[in-house]
């Protein structure tokens, strides 16, 4: 079986079995009363989604993990290579890359989930304490970052500077460390502040597993193939219940998983530099939070955006959230164009 129906396989299956269990899942939501509680600050309109039932990235979660796995045992028993051949300077650090790419999304899922439930559970509005939530986040980080480290996934293909290995100096290896807590744990974040409306985090998400389809591609990379194919077949799946007006949502349970999908792709394709145009849309949403904060406290009241994230701002102007979604799409395409063409040159 070639490499290209491999990778519809693992888009089609995890596309399948997300919206399936759709008919399954929201409706066991429903009845456990997991619904979404909407915090007082948001926009007042969002207090007809008051109930709507939360934690639904179960389904992508369960679709993704079943679809790769599925896909690359296809994949070994059919004779098709799952490792590739660009830049490999140990036999099996690919593989590692795949393995340590899956745990990293799902530690940061059972961080999602964990702050979710006491939430919706308990009661408790803010769920974890911050520092809770970021003593959680860092534990998984630091195992990533370690397990990179170990492997010797330490090469990266910077654009127009070329091939730079963090082992081959102290200063290098400290640059490594630092960059990568900082690359792992914000790229997450980023993607868990996209989640604030019905549809937008998944329809970005969707350019976003595509451009690294084609990166794979690029590099003959075809276990990074299947698993951006098994990402973008989920988050299709789970669009068809959280398009506007949504079913469910997908909850920190999912968006922290995707973060964490979307990190481990910046680092299959041995550079991890390239989520910061191939994320623009994450990027944003963080940066427009971190100006809004520190211009408030800065003129002691005063705010650049009408609310954010910046997405909140476009809704206080009058969008849709449907129109939100598709133009924030349109502009992160246009920054994974920008990342395919950055990836040649490196």
């Amino acid at each position: 079986m070639n490499s290209i129906a491999i990778i519809i396989i693992s888009i089609v299956a995890a596309f399948g079995i997300t919206a399936a269990l759709g008919f399954i899942v929201i409706p066991w939501l429903r009845k456990l009363k997991f619904g979404q509680t909407i915090l007082e600050i948001g926009p007042s309109w969002h207090k007809s989604k008051q109930g709507t039932p939360n934690m639904g990235g179960i389904m992508f979660i369960i679709g993704i993990f079943v679809s790769f796995i599925c896909s690359a045992l296809i994949a070994h028993f059919s004779g098709a290579k799952l490792i590739s051949d660009f830049l490999v300077l140990f036999p099996k650090s690919d593989i590692v890359l795949l393995i340590a790419g899956l745990l990293l999304a799902l530690g940061f899922g059972i961080v999602g989930f964990t702050d979710d439930f006491i939430k919706i559970k308990l009661k408790r509005n803010e769920g974890l304490s911050a520092k809770q939530k970021t003593l959680g986040q860092l534990v998984v980080t630091l195992g990533f970052v370690a397990t990179l480290w170990f492997s010797h996934n330490t090469t990266w293909n910077i654009p127009f500077l070329g091939t730079v290995c963090f082992e081959k100096n102290p200063f290098l290896i400290v640059v490594f460390w630092l960059v990568s807590i900082f690359i792992v744990y914000g790229t997450v974040n980023s993607v868990n502040l996209t989640d604030g409306i019905d549809g937008l985090c998944s329809s970005v998400t969707v350019t976003v597993a595509i451009t690294f389809i084609i990166l794979g591609k690029m590099q003959g990379y075809l276990g990074q193939q299947l698993f951006a194919g098994a990402l973008l077949g989920g988050v299709l799946g789970f669009l068809c219940w959280n398009w506007n007006p949504a079913k469910t949502f997908m909850g920190d349970t999912g968006s922290l998983f995707l973060g964490g999908m979307v990190v481990a792709l910046g680092y299959m394709c041995k550079c991890p530099l390239l989520l910061l145009p191939i994320g623009i849309v994450y990027v944003c949403e963080t940066m427009s939070d971190i100006i809004q904060i520190g211009y408030f406290k800065m003129t002691h009241g005063k705010r650049v955006f009408k609310m954010a994230p910046i997405h909140h701002h476009f809704e206080m102007c009058g969008w849709k959230e449907k129109k939100i979604c598709v133009v924030f799409s349109l502009v992160n395409l246009v920054g994974c164009a920008l990342g395919v063409v950055l990836a040649y040159f490196s």
